[in-house]
């Protein structure tokens, strides 16, 4: 019978959609389990220790002492952003001057790294080796980016603030780099024992200070446990210490990220083939009515023919499962291709447990979706052989329904491994299946009375709309498997699109494209001077360091906040600023805005932190400053616009209790191309500002995001498949069904116009009501997604719904000339006979 139903091809659409399903759940687990066995492989090598403490401020000797007396190695790196300057003829702008990039500088001490190992060469096409020591004294290590920047070459000069280095090696490969923002900027290392030379470390400079310490694990462990101890006796703000999980977590939060998108393709393109898998099982058991009805005669029991069935089934479920696998496998080295500039790792080869999901999945999509249909089948009246208006009996399996629906959901929140994620997409789809079956069968009945009377002028569009209301159950159901079909295809579309727009998050024209940050009080008056020289009228604002440590008279601590981000923010220190006036861009949505320099003034507010804080209007707030505590009460909530790119406080304080404090001075500014030498002019002048060209760094920021954007689209292959198969079985659903209406009509005399005008309105009908649902869905839905699994604004898309609508009448007019076409060709008896 397998044999007989393949060459039929009754099982080829089955076996399709299983395929389908298991290989876009494989591609994504194969790759997840690959990224987190590599992650947990290379912890150490990651970090470039077995136990790293990270800081904003020197360590105090005890913890070197401690790793010294119990036989661990040590070292220390020192990171910071600046300008790096190149020196050598050739290598100026238009202008004549020198050349400046903004660069990630990392100096570090002997004996970096403790794990793992730099590799690095002496030329952009030389080969690649290990590295031996560090920079040697008056050298430094660069990315190749760097000198393709600057238009260097390795031997070149190249100055630090004060100190001109000579570029010895070019920086290959480095495991602890991390990723975060600025990181992104090309790497300048160098010798821990420069640092000072270069004068670029000053009060208030963002620099990150980090001690590696590697040893015996049992020693590392105590000096780990030590320390952490250590942070908290000595209340070291913002001070901790780094696990081997936490290695790289600014790559791994982005990787996660991309990881989630690639599932929700992933579950898309499952629930769109176990819609396909569900209607091809339908076809197939209206296609073997008879043959049952015949078994049923010859003498087998209904237990036999469920089995014989069973097996079949099961003989096609494993061969679906092994083949999709297989193209899972295959498809995973597309999503690493496209992920490649994000893992800087070699990654082992995956687990078993990514295909056992397969599998799995792919035999209880089979049996949860296939096996009703064929208990209906089994139950089919041998009288039909004789009489054939006796269909199949209705279906009462809702439990088997029910339990497949549920083992299915079940695997789609593993294979998402992300619950929220999963229980968003499986609740909104099956929301969505039910609630569309109401509104189908609704809106039919709605429309068909509506439009009967308009249409008594067409023949075809009476004809259409009488077909359609005659079969209720079976248009709605239709129309029901086109709706969620394409709400997967739509609610993908608009997501990605969401998710890529918020990520980019485009902004004027004329917005800002230079931060300069690190300015001292006594380069203020010159420094703004020298922008006005220039054209470039600008504020000044101070910025001062400050830990929050009370709201009213409650402590602050991390483990105060569940949130993950409440706990970032009372764990580092706020950037914190003053003034009279309120800053454009900003705007009071809940207080008063008190002029800072008035002894009434208080702490303003920005509303999105308040609301992550729990910080209310009236709250006092108490900050310590440099050791000094200032305390003010929340007078106001300010709603900024980040898209501004202006430089935006979360909070700013009073005028009068923070002037005589210690602060440097940042501004941000649009800089015209014409004038693009000032940025290196200005850093010439002034050794120890950091010019960030924001330019470069969104444009190295968005290679990143290039990546995951090109993994998702080639992932969106299983889902468009999926999508075509889901719409090809519901518009094939119904096609004995439709030759036999138009064999009849055609025997009564209708012409083939006539017929074909029934067909395509009864099509166009059918999608139009598919496309409208699938909209409202796909709206819903993605609201659901971006506001608790992306955590992005959500924009409402007004072209949504119109083309839904169109997108769901195309595609049934094209399903339906496909399949008119063959009722067109042959004699209206030979259809009837068929049918």
């Amino acid at each position: 019978m397998a044999r007989r139903d393949w060459l039929a091809g009754e099982l080829t659409l089955l076996l399709f959609a299983l395929v389908l399903a298991v290989a876009a759940l494989t591609s994504v687990g194969f790759l997840a389990d690959r990224m987190r066995l590599g992650l947990e492989r290379d912890a150490r090598q990651m970090i470039a220790a077995d136990v790293l403490l990270i800081s904003d401020q020197p360590f105090v000797p005890a913890f070197l002492e401690r790793a010294a007396a119990s036989g661990l190695q040590t070292a220390q790196t020192v990171t910071f952003p600046s300008m790096a300057t190149a020196r050598p003829v050739g290598s100026t702008t238009a202008s004549g001057e020198a050349a400046s990039q903004l660069a990630a500088l990392k100096a570090v001490s002997d004996g970096y790294p403790l794990r793992g190992r730099l590799k690095v060469t002496t030329a952009p096409d030389g080969a690649e080796q290990d590295a031996q020591g560090i920079p040697a004294p008056g050298t430094v290590w660069a990315d190749e980016a760097l000198l393709t920047a600057l238009n260097l070459r390795v031997g070149d000069s190249l100055q630090l603030g004060n100190k001109t280095f000579r570029i010895d090696r070019l920086i290959t490969q480095e495991l602890d780099r991390g990723a975060g923002f600025m990181n992104f900027a090309p790497r300048v290392m160098l010798p821990l024992t420069d640092l000072d030379a270069t004068g670029l470390i000053g009060w208030g400079s963002r620099v990150t200070y980090r001690l590696l310490v590697a040893g015996p694990d049992a020693a590392g462990a105590a000096y780990a446990k030590w320390a952490q101890a250590e942070i908290e006796t000595r209340h070291l703000r913002n001070t901790r210490v780094e696990s081997l999980e936490s290695g790289q977590p600014q790559m791994r939060q982005t990787l996660d990220r991309a990881e989630r998108f690639l599932s929700l393709v992933a579950v898309l393109s499952a629930m769109i083939a176990a819609v396909a898998i569900a209607m091809s099982a339908r076809r197939y058991m209206q296609r073997h009515t008879d043959a049952c009805a015949v078994y049923k005669c010859m003498g087998l029991s209904r237990a036999q023919i469920l089995t014989a069935f069973g097996i079949e089934f099961l003989l096609l479920g494993v061969a679906g499962a092994v083949l999709g696998v297989l193209l899972g496998y295959l498809a995973h080295y597309g999503l690493l291709l496209s992920l490649g500039g994000l893992l800087q790792v070699s990654l082992p080869q995956p687990s078993l447990l990514p295909a056992a999901v397969g599998v799995a999945a792919g035999l209880v999509l089979l049996v949860g979706f296939a096996l009703p249909p064929l208990l209906a089948l089994t139950r089919i009246a041998p009288l039909r052989v004789l009489r054939r208006d006796i269909g199949t009996p209705p279906i009462s399996a809702w439990i088997a329904y029910a339990l497949g629906l549920g083992a299915f959901i079940a695997l789609l929140l593993v294979a998402a491994r992300d619950l929220k994620l999963g229980i968003t997409t499986a609740g909104g789809f099956v929301g969505a299946g039910a609630l569309f079956a109401v509104l189908a069968l609704g809106m039919l009945t709605v429309l068909s009375r509506a439009m009967r009377g308009r249409a008594r002028g067409s023949v075809g569009w009476r004809f259409a709309l009488a077909v359609l209301e005659r079969r209720r159950s079976v248009t709605a159901l239709q129309t029901v498997a086109l709706a969620i079909g394409l709400m997967a295809l739509l609610l993908l579309g608009m997501t990605r699109n969401d998710l890529i727009d918020s990520w980019r998050n485009a902004t004027p024209a004329d917005a800002p494209n230079r931060f300069i940050i690190n300015i001292q009080p006594d380069q203020r008056d010159p420094l703004r001077a020298m922008l006005e020289r220039n054209g470039i009228e600008d504020l000044l604002y101070p910025m001062v360091r400050g830990r929050l440590t009370h709201i009213d008279e409650r402590p602050i601590r991390a483990d105060s906040y569940p949130d993950g981000r409440a706990r970032n923010l009372v764990e580092r220190e706020f950037n914190l600023s003053y003034t009279d006036a309120l800053p454009a861009g900003n705007q009071i949505v809940g207080g008063q805005w008190v002029n800072g320099g008035d002894a009434k003034a208080g702490a303003s507010v920005e509303e999105g932190i308040a609301k992550t804080l729990h910080i209310k209007l009236g709250d006092t707030l108490r900050f310590d400053i440099a050791g000094q505590t200032v305390e003010a009460p929340v007078t106001s909530l300010r709603k900024l616009d980040w898209s501004s790119m202006r430089v935006n406080f979360f909070v700013i304080l009073p005028t009068t209790q923070m002037r005589d404090l210690p602060a440097t001075y940042i501004t941000a500014f649009h800089l015209p191309t014409a004038k693009s030498t000032l940025g290196n002019q200005l850093t010439a002048t002034f050794p120890n500002i950091t010019v960030v060209n924001t330019d470069l760094i969104l444009r190295q920021v968005q290679d990143v995001l290039d990546q995951v954007i090109a993994a998702v689209e080639f992932l969106f292959i299983f889902t468009l498949l999926a999508g075509v198969t889901v719409l090809y079985a519901a518009l094939s659903g119904a096609r004995d069904e439709r030759k036999r209406d138009a064999g009849l009509l055609k025997a009564l005399g209708a012409s083939a116009s006539l017929v074909r005008q029934t067909q395509y309105a009864e099509f166009l009908v059918v999608g139009g009501l598919a496309g409208f649902l699938a909209s409202l869905g796909a709206i819903a839905v993605g609201w659901g997604l971006s506001q608790f699994v992306f955590d992005f604004p959500y924009r409402f898309n007004v072209w949504i719904v119109p083309v839904g609508v169109v997108s769901g009448m195309l595609c049934a007019f094209a399903g339906g000339w496909l399949g008119l076409r063959e009722v067109l060709r042959q004699p209206a008896l030979a259809t009837l006979r068929d049918a």
